[in-house]
């Protein structure tokens, strides 16, 4: 779940059908990007970014993570 994303929606007292015409996308589709089943293209994170005021990193954490991988594969 991305919750700085649910909880900007929930402190404005928005409803994922008013966020989603506000958004012009589906309310099926604000719905799974809360939850983290989908993730949004760039045009769409930016939609968020600029209706809540609020960075698309911290919007959505999970999509910015860097994985340090330090494991080789050898053959």
């Amino acid at each position: 779940m991305r919750e700085k994303l649910i909880n900007e929606r929930l402190s404005r007292d928005w409803t994922q059908k008013e966020v989603a015409e506000k958004l012009n996308i589906s309310e099926v589709y604000v719905r799974k990007i809360e939850k983290g089943v989908r993730n949004p293209g760039r045009s769409t994170m930016l939609k968020f970014e600029i209706l809540y005021s609020t960075s698309e990193r911290e919007l959505f954490p999970d999509l910015f993570q860097v994985i340090d991988d330090t494991k080789c594969i050898n053959n």
